[in-house]
């Protein structure tokens, strides 16, 4: 799949807080980043597709699978 480069600028708080959440999560900070919007957009029910949550009736954010 391809990935579109964006640059984000960011605060450095907020960017350091990412990072330690991403080693946490043994991934990288942009692939942190990355989960964190996806995560948003199924919460709101706006991510298209199969990977939309609310779709499956998960609007409380919990994972059943």
């Amino acid at each position: 799949m391809a990935r579109k480069q964006y640059p984000l600028r960011i605060d450095p708080k907020v960017w350091d807080a990412v990072q330690r959440w991403a080693d946490d999560e043994m991934r990288s900070a942009n692939g942190q980043v990355e989960w964190i919007l996806r995560d948003a957009l199924r919460r709101a029910g706006r991510l298209p597709g199969a990977e939309n949550g609310a779709e499956r009736g998960e609007e409380d954010g919990q994972d059943r699978t």
